[in-house]
């Protein structure tokens, strides 16, 4: 089934990136930004994208729920049935944050999880055009093409920790454990950019904190398609629906075990 969706997912997506989100990017007047928490931004570009999806998802797989971004900031309470049964999982934008402020990385990203397992994936960067996806047991893809994760050829791991959503404690433990083991990196406050990271040998860890199905259904299934290793920090898989915190990718399961070891151990 999920092979089947894919070619109508892709032309929704790029659509959508064509019609609405691109021709917001530059383009916002101020009145369509918005801050939803601290530092948690939303566009008139996310709300258009989601409406847009979410019409679409329902059109080409009308079995399955919706669960969006925008849709869960309006009513909690959609989040709770994330886990249940078939469901879209839809970010009109990721990295709304740099969207707003005119400048990349941000992207699409759409998933189809059904009990919490993650189907199939896609991610779609609107400004290239690069579209990743994976489907559970088919491998991942990079514009049509088969990938495999692979480390960088640092001489340290280079890591990419998302710290803010950590507490002070939290944040001042990671930084620690990680300055002698990794080459840190700025992360580019964006999901959909920092999944192919990990695959492509850019990055080779990254660590989240807030762990929301609309960030990370889609790049983890990637990730792990790729033969990465992609999970929680405590090693047990990433289930949407579970809403703990802490979730840890890596570019291979050797580095995985390693970072776990040294950042959380």
């Amino acid at each position: 089934m999920t092979l089947e969706l894919h070619d109508p997912v892709v032309a929704l997506m790029r659509q959508v990136g064509r019609d609405i989100v691109m021709p917001r990017y530059r383009n916002l007047s101020a009145d369509e930004i918005s801050e939803k928490a601290a530092n948690d931004f939303v566009t008139i570009a996310d709300k258009e994208s989601e409406i847009r999806l979410a019409e679409g998802l329902a059109n080409i797989l009308p079995e399955a729920g919706i669960i969006g971004e925008e849709a869960c900031a309006a009513d909690p309470a959609i989040l709770e049935r994330a886990g249940d049964g078939l469901n879209w999982i839809i970010d009109p934008i990721d990295g709304t944050g740099n969207f707003a402020s005119g400048q990349p990385p941000f992207g699409i990203m759409v998933a189809l999880v059904d009990s919490g397992a993650t189907l199939a994936g896609w991610i779609l960067d609107p400004l290239t055009g690069r579209l990743c996806h994976a489907m559970l047991g088919g491998g991942s893809h990079i514009d049509g093409e088969r990938v495999l994760a692979r480390e960088s050829d640092g001489e340290l791991p280079i890591a990419a920790l998302a710290v803010y959503f950590m507490s002070d404690e939290e944040r001042a433990n990671i930084q620690r454990r990680s300055e002698a083991s990794f080459t840190l990196v700025d992360i580019p406050r964006c999901a959909a950019e920092q999944y192919p990271r990990l695959v492509l040998g850019q990055n080779d860890v990254s660590v989240f904190a807030r762990t929301l199905p609309w960030d990370h259904a889609a790049g983890t299934l990637f990730v792990n398609e790729a033969g990465g290793c992609c999970q929680r920090t405590d090693g047990t898989p990433y289930v949407v629906g579970d809403l703990r915190r802490g979730l840890m990718g890596a570019s291979s399961p050797r580095l995985w075990d390693k970072a776990a070891a040294t950042l959380f151990g």
